[in-house]
């Protein structure tokens, strides 16, 4: 069986999109899982639209997401001449003609299907004409030849066999009046010089498979394995859009979503392997194949996507999860103050301070969030909600802890031990002095166990803080 390959092309007029990360990885796992390669084209023939921002915007979606590919990208502006040159065949081949039709009559043609209740369609009239016919005042577009009679079936390996009457697909053009080429052209030619043996990729493509599917037997080369995957859809079932989750890749990095789990997340979307929701990379690989692969949309949920998330995140090594958060900080809008603020004094702490904080986090913005404690600068701002469990009796004990605290072995545990006697001896709950720790430690009401935090700032900067809020 010859090498299996795959590739993803998308059209960089903007960010990549999630749906588009989920054909990507598709196209990945099933290269990998066969043994072959999956390839990356850039379609970036709209030349006003394709800009080198959105091309790198893709690359970098890709390679956060741990999407790779083999070789070097292929740009498909830069193989026009290619394409024209396959168009030149085809009309020594007399598959191809050239159409001199106006504009006038293309919308005379489309009025008249209008007013008949049918589909616009161009009406061949150039398609047998003696070229001597043709005027010297225009350009002409080069069409295909495409049969009349019969029907051309797109066997899909999502969506089965898939069947066109061919008399409801016109004479597509190949070729504009400008002599460049067309989409539909350019990725049939592309797919076969790559040597593309599945095409994998969403059902909004569907029509145009048969139109290509047409290319390439016009050109007698092989028709590559098709497989159109669903789309993604919100949570109600309606077209998937921004304020369901239809933002670019780069904004779910932004947001505090690990690599890893997003992928898992997008696995999901359309594929199953049983009733497992968590995958490593290397079951992904191991179980994916077409087979497994629903023909109905899929819906996306934000709450899914985060409550996993939190499970990638408790099963994060605290190494791991200091790495992703100190390469998310430069994409947050505070970047530089963020970045400036983690000082190695700081990094120690948030390290110490991870299986606190991670226990608690669905996102690496929650955690951050929950770690501001390391962060803020002594006078603290205190909530709202901290100032009132602040009363002057709280600040009482506090002022009281201060000289066990001075003493006081600096760990969690015998810190936990002398605060839990102190509330004894004064015969309060714990809470009425924890709370008030948290408070004037953190200047918030929930942070990671109080005991925890005081022995991660240290003796010093706990004791400075209480003392800013002790009467």
């Amino acid at each position: 069986m010859s090498e299996i390959i795959t590739r993803f092309a998308p059209s960089p007029t903007g960010f990549l999109h999630i749906g588009g990360a989920r054909t990507a990885l598709f196209n990945w796992l099933y290269a990998k899982a066969k043994g072959g390669r999956m390839l990356l084209r850039i379609e970036d023939t709209d030349r006003q639209r394709s800009t080198k921002e959105a091309i790198d915007a893709i690359l970098e979606g890709l390679s956060w997401l741990g999407i790779d590919w083999d070789g070097d990208p292929i740009y498909q502006f830069a193989r026009a001449d290619r394409h024209r040159a396959v168009v030149e065949d085809m009309l020594a081949r007399g598959v191809a003609y050239r159409c001199y039709a106006s504009p006038e009559e293309l919308e005379e043609m489309r009025d008249l299907a209008r007013k008949e209740g049918r589909p616009p369609r161009y009406d061949g009239r150039w398609r047998d004409r003696d070229p001597s016919e043709a005027p010297k005042d225009r350009n002409p577009v080069i069409r295909l030849k495409t049969p009349r009679e019969g029907e051309t079936v797109i066997e899909d390996m999502v969506q089965g066999n898939v069947t066109i009457p061919n008399k409801d697909l016109d004479d597509l053009i190949l070729l504009r009046s400008d002599g460049t080429p067309t989409y539909m052209l350019a990725v049939v030619v592309d797919d076969h010089d790559m040597g593309v043996t599945h095409i994998i990729r969403g059902d909004d493509h569907l029509t145009n498979a048969a139109r290509q599917i047409q290319i390439y037997k016009a050109m007698e080369w092989n028709v590559p394995n098709m497989a159109h995957i669903p789309l993604i859809h919100g949570p109600d079932g309606a077209k998937l859009s921004k304020r369901h989750g239809a933002l670019g890749v780069d904004a779910y990095r932004d947001m505090g979503y690990l690599p890893a789990a997003l992928r898992n997340y997008l696995v999901r979307l359309g594929w199953s392997h049983g009733d497992q929701e968590v995958f490593s990379t290397e079951e992904m690989v191991s179980y994916f194949d077409l087979d497994k692969v629903g023909r109905s949309a899929a819906r996306f949920d934000f709450q899914k996507l985060e409550n996993l998330n939190g499970q990638y995140i408790r099963a994060s090594l605290d190494d791991a999860l200091l790495a992703d958060v100190e390469a998310l900080l430069p994409h947050l809008p505070d970047a530089e103050k963020r970045v400036a603020s983690l000082t190695p004094a700081r990094r120690t702490q948030l390290h110490a301070a991870m299986p606190g904080l991670k226990e608690r986090a669905k996102t690496l913005l929650e955690l951050l969030d929950n770690a501001a404690f390391i962060f803020v600068e002594r006078p603290l701002q205190l909530e709202e909600k901290a100032q009132k469990l602040l009363s002057p009796e709280a600040k009482s004990h506090l002022s009281s802890l201060l000289s066990r605290l001075e003493t006081v072995e600096w760990k969690a545990a015998a810190i936990e031990e002398m605060v839990r006697t102190y509330a004894a001896e004064a015969q309060i709950k714990l809470g009425a002095v924890a709370q008030p720790l948290r408070a004037a430690t953190t200047g918030k009401t929930t942070s990671p166990p109080i005991f925890d935090v005081l022995e991660i700032l240290g003796r010093e900067e706990s004791l400075e803080r209480i003392k800013d809020q002790a009467v």
